[in-house]
């Protein structure tokens, strides 16, 4: 069966700490779609984020690129299975040279955070208890 996918592509200002970042996050690249230009980066089955560096995101785009540590092209949100599983992906990306991005949102049924990576990208990282999902 087809299994729709994702792919989430990114500027980069220094390919190789970026991909340090995220291997760094547990993520793993993908080789086969990885070069001095680019580097696929593997999230789950279904997402995958293509970091570019400059020259080669030019390529796919006419526009102008976004200088993404002052301003905001686009916010990525991830699921997580746990709260704690949403502080430990922070908290990681902090280690690995990232920032936190925003405050801590917490509702109750569903709790967030959101942290930048090596280039200003921000990630939302989001918990929602399964129960206020079914409705």
């Amino acid at each position: 069966m087809y299994q729709q996918m994702i792919f989430v592509n990114l500027c980069t200002g220094d390919l190789g700490a970026s991909k340090k970042f995220f291997t760094e996050l547990g993520f793993t690249i993908n080789e086969q779609f990885s070069d001095d230009t680019t580097a696929s980066v593997v999230i789950s089955e279904t997402i995958v984020v293509m970091v570019h560096t400059k020259e080669k995101y030019l390529q796919f785009t006419k526009k102008e690129v976004a200088d993404s540590t002052k301003t905001s092209e686009v916010l990525i949100a991830l699921s997580a299975e746990s709260r704690e599983k949403v502080d430990e992906l922070v908290e990681k990306a902090v280690a690995a040279g990232g920032s936190v991005s925003g405050e801590t949102q917490d509702h109750g049924f569903m709790y967030g955070r959101a942290f930048d990576d090596v280039d200003g990208h921000t990630f939302e990282v989001v918990w929602m208890d399964p129960a206020a999902v079914q409705g």
